[in-house]
Formats: structure tokens, sequence, C-alpha cells
């Protein structure tokens, strides 16, 4: 590869907002998992777009709802080089816990250093680390043909969470971007 600018290989991230349309997501008391997970991408994607070594691809930036598998599917014919979806966690007990929580298909790879990345910057502006678990189940970590990641940003049905998040929103989503960026270049 030539080291002239333009001809610098670009990395493409596919910034999945979780849930949209028919499909809220986790709620509690009135709010929706798929509209805090729509602002929060749209909002990372804002950032990566300044790195010009960066290109964003989005698999939906208004509320509507595609499956698990389509949205797999789209980062694929993207030839995209990461996934990222983003999240808000939920318990049947509310504010039974706190943090962020990340999720690959499996271990030791580098979406695991992608979630890592991610779940170290959250961790540095003030949410828990939860961790990073293996997830063989979920279809858009399974059927992506690149490092795919699921970020659980919070709790929602944890006030203290959604409070540091409301807080902290550009702060939450430099963080998530800059885990991105310390892991694709």
């Amino acid at each position: 590869r030539s080291s002239a600018a333009s001809d610098v290989y670009k990395r493409q991230v596919v910034l999945d907002a979780g849930h949209g349309g028919s499909d809220l997501g986790a709620t509690y008391q009135g709010r929706q998992e798929k509209d805090d997970t729509l602002a929060l991408t749209l909002a990372v994607g804002r950032l990566l777009a300044e790195d010009p070594d960066i290109d964003v691809v989005y698999t939906r930036e208004t509320d509507v709802y595609d499956t698990p598998l389509v949205k797999a599917r789209k980062a694929n014919a993207a030839n995209a080089d990461y996934f990222v979806s983003i999240h808000r966690n939920s318990t049947p007990v509310p504010s039974t816990y706190s943090g962020v929580e990340t999720l690959v298909y499996s271990k030791g790879t580098l979406a695991e250093t992608l979630a890592r990345n991610i779940a170290s910057a959250l961790s540095a502006i003030g949410f828990a680390d939860l961790g990073t678990t293996e997830r063989k189940n979920l279809t858009v970590l399974k059927r992506t043909n690149m490092p795919a990641v699921i970020v659980e940003v919070g709790y929602i049905d944890t006030p203290k969470d959604n409070a540091f998040l409301d807080e902290n929103f550009l702060a939450v989503a430099h963080a998530i971007a800059d885990g991105i960026k310390k892991t694709v270049q």
C-alpha cells in the first residue's frame, strides 16, 4: 500500500442502532431503548466521520426495524471491517445492575479487543465495566463476516445509568468512538 494520503486504506465501520420501529427494545418509565440507541449511534457516527481514515455505514438512521439477520447482511454486503451494535441493558428487577457490558461471538479475537477498548474508554469516563461476555446465539455476532461487538451502554432500568448517559451524552459518544478508533488504526 502506498503511504500517500489519497491511497490510505479507509476502515469501514458499520454502526448498528439496536432495535427500532415496532421493536422498542427494553423500556423503563416511558424511556425506549430504540430511541437511546439511535441517538447514541448517530452521535458516534458523526465523531467517527471526522476521521479521514474511517468510513461509517449505518444499519439505520431513522426509527425503522430490520431483523438482526438483515443488519448482518447489510454489514457483509458493505464488506465492512468492523461492526458495532449499540444497545442498552436491562434486568427483570430494576436498579439491580449498573455499568457497561460488551458481547462478542468468541473471546481471543479482534472483536474482543474492540469490545475491551470500547469498554475501557467508557469505564474511564465513569461507567462500571462489567466485562466482555461470549454470546454465540446472537445473530449480529454470529452472521457478520467481520469483528463484531454489541455494546450494552448502561442499564435502561437503572436510573443512575440513565442519568449518567443523559448528563454525559457527548462524553459517552466520544468514549465509544475513541474505543473504536483505538482498534481500527
